[in-house]
C-alpha cells in the first residue's frame, strides 16, 4: 500500500469512529447507549429513549459518514494516483471504523446505516435496491435485524448485476455483507430461537 493510499484509509477509519449515537446522545444529555438496552451504539438502541430526533440525528450521521468517506476518495483520490482498490479500501475502512472505533474504545455499532451510506457513495442505484429491500421486508415481517441481514445478503447479488462481477467494488459489496450480517450473530440466535421482536419492541436491532 502507498503512502497516498494508506492516508486515505486511515482517514476513512477515523469518520467511521465517529460514533454518533454516542455523540448526540452526549449532546443532548442522554446515558450513553451502549450502557442500556442492546447496548449497540446505533439509532435503534438510542430510539429506545423516546428521543426520536436524538435517533433520526443517528441514522443520519451514520449514513452520512460512510458516503463522505467514500466520495471523498472518489473525488480527491485520483489526483494523488489513489485508484478504485483504494477507495474500495477506504469504503471497508470507514465501516471497519464504525464497528471498531478508535475514539470509544473499539466499541462500536452493527454498521447497517453507516453500509448504506457505502453504498450511496459507490453506486445509487446499489444503494436504492438495498434499501428498498430493507424497507420491504421491514414492512412485511417487522422484524429490523432480519431486514437488515436479508438486505445485506442480496446486496452481492444486486452487485453482481449492477457493477458486474469484475468490479473491485463487487468484492468490496461482498465484504460489507459478511461482516453486517456477522455482526448481527446475536439477533440471528434469537431469530431461531424466535426470541427476536420486531420494530417497536425492546430487543431491536440497529
Amino acid at each position: 500500500m502507498t503512502t497516498t493510499a494508506f492516508a486515505f484509509v486511515l482517514a476513512a477509519y477515523l469518520i467511521g469512529s465517529l460514533s454518533f449515537a454516542v455523540i448526540v446522545s452526549k449532546a443532548m444529555g442522554m446515558d450513553d447507549p451502549r450502557s442500556y438496552g442492546s447496548g449497540n451504539p446505533g439509532a435503534t438502541n438510542v430510539l429506545r429513549t423516546g428521543k426520536k430526533l436524538a435517533a433520526a440525528l443517528t441514522l443520519l450521521g451514520d449514513g452520512v459518514k460512510g458516503w463522505v468517506a467514500v466520495a471523498l476518495a472518489s473525488w480527491l483520490g485520483p489526483r494523488f494516483g489513489l485508484g478504485e482498490q483504494g477507495i474500495a479500501l477506504c469504503a471497508l475502512a470507514v465501516l471497519f471504523g464504525h464497528m471498531w472505533p478508535v475514539f470509544f474504545g473499539f466499541k462500536g455499532g452493527k454498521g447497517v446505516a453507516t453500509a448504506v451510506g457505502i453504498l450511496f457513495g459507490i453506486n445509487v442505484w446499489l444503494a436504492l435496491a438495498a434499501l428498498a429491500t430493507w424497507l420491504f421486508v421491514a414492512f412485511v415481517l417487522k422484524i429490523s435485524s432480519l431486514s437488515a441481514i436479508i438486505a445485506c445478503l442480496l446486496v452481492p447479488v444486486y452487485a453482481f448485476f449492477i457493477l458486474g462481477p469484475h468490479s473491485v467494488f463487487f468484492g468490496t459489496c461482498v465484504v460489507i455483507a459478511f461482516v453486517v450480517v456477522h455482526r448481527h450473530k446475536s439477533n440471528l440466535i434469537k431469530l431461531m430461537s424466535g426470541q427476536e421482536d420486531k420494530i417497536g419492541g425492546k430487543s431491536d436491532a440497529s
